[in-house]
């Protein structure tokens, strides 16, 4: 079933997820290259695709796990979070309609 998995970045978190991007984009690259992952991205603080200083305000990860409980300990170990990168994470089960 696939999972969406909703972060919201704490305040001022550009510095420390550039530190952990590099960790952070291996793990969905791994999940990309298994045939799971639907699409991740960060959400940008600003109406522009390159928000520059101002940053992100958290992520979206749409992916295949066996269950609910999968999808919650993938986004547990999330170098991001590690990093305190995320101030909240929600993982909910996600019905993809279209296309």
């Amino acid at each position: 079933m696939l999972y969406a998995i909703i972060s919201e970045d704490v305040k001022n978190s550009l510095e420390r997820r550039l530190a952990a991007r590099p960790d952070h984009l291996a793990r969905l690259e791994k999940l990309r290259d298994e045939g799971r992952l639907v699409l991740a991205g960060p959400h940008p603080a600003v109406d522009s695709s390159t928000p520059g200083e101002a940053g992100f305000t958290g992520s979206l990860v749409v992916a295949e796990f066996d269950s609910l409980e999968a999808a919650q300990a993938w986004a547990d170990a999330d170098p991001y979070i590690i990093a305190g990168v995320y101030a909240a994470v929600t993982v909910k089960p996600f019905n993809k309609v279209l296309p």
